[in-house]
């Protein structure tokens, strides 16, 4: 995605912002706050994520200013920001466009945050990462390490009970909708997170426990409890999770993310 992709995701929002102000009076003065009065993607969700995520002890234009250094610090993250923005859209037929997930989507709002938690952990800041992991999930209820890697173009659908732990690696195009652990087994110390490849989907409530891999393209069926490695293209459910299907195709290629079927 380059700086025009970039350029025009963001106009798609503020005219979509200002289309919705005109029309829903009662939301034009958040809407102005929150995207019209904004110069630019970084500083509307920094804007959007203090206004949330901020105790009343804590001064929310220091923290918004926070996040936006660090946006600007590390300016791939607005491509990473919108990839993840196209992927609530193209993954969910509920999303009513990039609008809609920028400003309601929850599991999004925990995801970006979650980015820049991420940052702050890599600079040593891990009391202030872990002050935002803790609000993350007390506001968001999505526990997201702030150690843990996570690629772009990534579905967090609902959000709600999602748990992400410390050695967690995840790819990039992976969905994950709510109630998902990716936890520990309580045996292990060190690396004890799962790796989660390319274009997986892991369905509702599914647990993914313990340092395995889940190959590329591959889907964890609802409610699931996967203890083992499971191989790429490949569909697991059950407790324990068991293979139920296995590609016809086994050329190279993977098959992207379908889009989510709920409400």
């Amino acid at each position: 995605m380059d700086a025009i992709v970039g350029a025009a995701g963001w106009r798609e929002i503020r005219d979509a912002a200002a289309s919705m102000a005109s029309q829903e009076p009662i939301l034009a003065p958040y809407l102005r706050a929150a995207i019209l009065e904004r110069r630019g993607l970084a500083a509307a969700i920094s804007y959007l994520l203090a206004t949330k995520l901020t105790v009343p002890e804590m001064d929310r234009d220091l923290v918004g200013a926070l996040f936006e250094e660090t946006l600007a610090e590390h300016d791939e993250l607005i491509e990473v920001i919108l990839c993840d923005l196209k992927a609530a859209v193209e993954r969910n037929p509920a999303v009513q466009g990039l609008i809609d997930a920028f400003l309601n989507h929850k599991g999004f709002h925990a995801l970006e945050a979650y980015r820049v938690a991420h940052c702050l952990w890599n600079q040593n800041r891990k009391a202030l990462a872990l002050h935002l992991q803790s609000r993350i999930s007390e506001v968001f209820a999505v526990d997201i390490h702030p150690a843990c890697s996570i690629g772009r173009g990534i579905f967090i659908d609902h959000g709600t009970g999602v748990v992400i732990g410390e050695t967690t690696v995840i790819a990039d195009e992976v969905s994950i909708l709510q109630g998902v652990t990716l936890g520990g087994t309580g045996k292990e110390v060190g690396d004890r997170h799962p790796k989660i490849e390319r274009g997986v989907l892991i369905c509702a409530g599914a647990k993914i426990l313990g340092n395995i891999r889940i190959g590329s393209a591959s889907k964890v069926g609802a409610g699931s409890v996967v203890l083992n490695d499971v191989p790429p293209r490949t569909t697991v459910v059950g407790v324990p999770a068991r293979i139920v299907g296995r590609p016809r195709d086994e050329s190279p290629a993977l098959e992207m993310n379908v889009r989510v079927d709920h409400e």
